[in-house]
């Protein structure tokens, strides 16, 4: 897809006060679509089946187990006994097919791959409580598996786990058109329950690049961040509650609709973010904010990074309520996805390019901020250049550019992805201080992210894996992020590659308790196992 040119304003438009009328009027946009099934925003059948199949013809991914020093833990062997036995419980659903199993044994990123020889399909929380039940008593792992979008590995078996897909259980159950409450099954496609309420006047309060294949369970079990946090925060205070079927087969069913229940602990809090080593997520109640009326996206050229920052606290102090995103990228992002993907930028090459997204219910309000907000940082030199849609399909190609790094970093060669929480001043440090170390060992080393969060997202790209090189990446990256009392994980969670890593960003004691809630919660160890919490204590 080609990028088609939209209209941009330069120095010159900012001497008459009524430039923003004459020379570009803003129409209310729907927020535009990302193709189904694609990290990065990708449409057509071709970047789809990229993302959500393994292609034959592409090299084989090295096993977990050979790439990564980890051993396995004493459970029980998947028997002929014990697929008669799942046959019973899901009947017709269990796959022990070598192909159909290859797509749900590595992840997308192609970096981990395990060796299960089955994957159960139930469709109820019922036939997931019989599952762990029966897993529960022979001592068999269980690896549960919603969308398979995950960047850390912690959705794929690291050995012979069984996995348990919530594809099956994609049913929405209520939405209440008045408080804007959804309740589904936790295996519904982000995309699918997007659009679901959409329809109803209201927005899901998360976004992400991988719509078209995650599942909203899946989500939450790893605390998804994504595109309008900024605007509506976190899982953590979107989920009302949620139903969990526990390791030993029992169901905790915590899913309130109430906004307000102060009766006790907050138990769905723990399986937020726990990526389902506490228990596997089946059910969700989730609060979605209306529908805005307006929403307008401008792209930026900034000439240095001291130059973002001042744009982002000029637009939070002028653009305020209407702010729905304000993501960032280097030049670095900006050549990868005109090199690979064939997109052009709408505006002159610079060293950083920002995004801007406004989101209200007034089309002439927020166009007149927005403005005004343009006027300013243009005026300053704080931005050089910049274009702002006029029609849903320039507002999809602009997010595009952002939204489509992923993808086109995967094409690049192999990927080392690093996801972290910095203060904001120093968010970009990391990515200069990185490239001179590294030098000509890598490719590339590129930073982008939801400033507005204080997320990068730095991805290291090489011609192919070498462990020499992961060594001088980890534990680095890592220390440089806890030296700034940033965090190792932002957004995508620990999963099997960042487990040893938790000890960056929690104190001993919170490790500890950690593991004493994994051993309450599941005495045996068998869900997920491998992922989260470190190898030793």
């Amino acid at each position: 897809m080609v990028l088609c040119r939209v209209p941009r304003w330069s120095v010159g438009l900012w001497a008459s006060p009524g430039w923003w009328r004459t020379t570009c009027t803003l129409r209310a946009l729907v927020r535009p679509k990302r193709g189904p099934g694609c990290p990065g925003g990708a449409s057509g059948p071709l970047a789809c089946s990229m993302f959500s199949k393994v292609s034959s013809c592409t090299p084989e991914v090295m096993l977990t187990q050979e790439r990564y020093p980890v051993q396995r833990l004493p459970f029980s062997v998947v028997s002929e006994e014990d697929l008669a036995a799942f046959e019973r419980l899901v009947p017709g659903r269990v796959v022990t097919d070598p192909e159909e199993l290859e797509v749900s044994n590595v992840d997308w990123l192609r970096t981990a791959r395990g060796c299960s020889k089955v994957l159960l399909r139930p469709r109820t929380s019922e036939e997931v409580s019989r599952i762990l039940r029966y897993c529960h008593e022979r001592n068999l792992a269980v690896n549960p598996q919603g969308g398979n979008t995950g960047l850390v590995g912690g959705s794929v078996p690291v050995f012979d786990e069984i996995i348990l897909s919530t594809a099956l259980m994609n049913q929405v159950t209520s939405f209440n058109s008045v408080s804007g409450i959804l309740t589904c099954q936790a295996g519904c496609v982000l995309e699918g329950l997007s659009r679901y309420v959409q329809e109803r006047d209201f927005v899901m309060p998360l976004d992400l690049g991988a719509k078209g294949s995650c599942h909203i369970g899946g989500n939450v079990a790893t605390n998804a961040g994504g595109l309008r946090f900024l605007r509506y925060g976190s899982l953590h205070g979107t989920v009302l509650g949620l139903e969990v079927v526990l390791a030993d087969g029992t169901v905790l069913d915590c899913l309130t609709s109430l906004r307000k229940d102060n009766t006790g602990y907050d138990l769905k809090q723990l399986f937020i973010g726990s990526e389902g080593t506490l228990g596997v997520i089946t059910a969700v109640s989730i609060l979605c904010p209306p529908r805005p009326k307006a929403v307008n996206v401008a792209f930026l050229g900034c000439p240095g990074f001291a130059e973002v920052l001042q744009t982002f606290s000029t637009c939070r102090g002028m653009l305020g309520e209407i702010l729905s995103a304000f993501e960032f990228m280097d030049a670095e992002c900006m050549q990868l996805v005109q090199q690979h993907l064939h997109l052009a930028s709408p505006v002159q090459e610079s060293a950083f390019y920002l995004l801007v997204e406004t989101s209200g219910s007034s089309t002439g309000h927020d166009a007149e901020k927005l403005g005004c907000f343009l006027e300013q940082v243009l005026g300053s030199g704080l931005v050089t250049d910049g274009t702002v849609a006029t029609d849903e399909s320039k507002a999809q190609a602009l997010w595009a550019l952002r939204e489509r790094i992923t993808e086109a970093l995967s094409r690049d060669g192999y990927v080392y992805k690093y996801d972290v929480s910095l203060p904001v001043e120093r968010l970009y440090d990391l990515v200069t201080d990185l490239r001179a170390r590294l030098g000509s060992q890598a490719r590339r080393v590129v930073g982008y992210g939801h400033l507005g969060d204080g997320n990068l997202h730095l991805n290291v790209t090489v011609d192919a894996f070498s462990a020499a090189l992961l060594d001088t990446l980890e534990p680095y990256v890592y220390a440089w992020t806890a030296g700034q009392r940033g965090s190792v994980s932002a957004e995508h969670g620990l999963g099997f590659r960042k487990r040893d890593a938790l000890r960056y960003s929690k104190p001993p004691p919170a490790v500890q308790l950690m593991q004493q809630l994994k051993a309450l919660l599941d005495p045996k160890g068998i869900l997920n196992p491998y992922k989260l919490l470190p190898t030793q204590a």
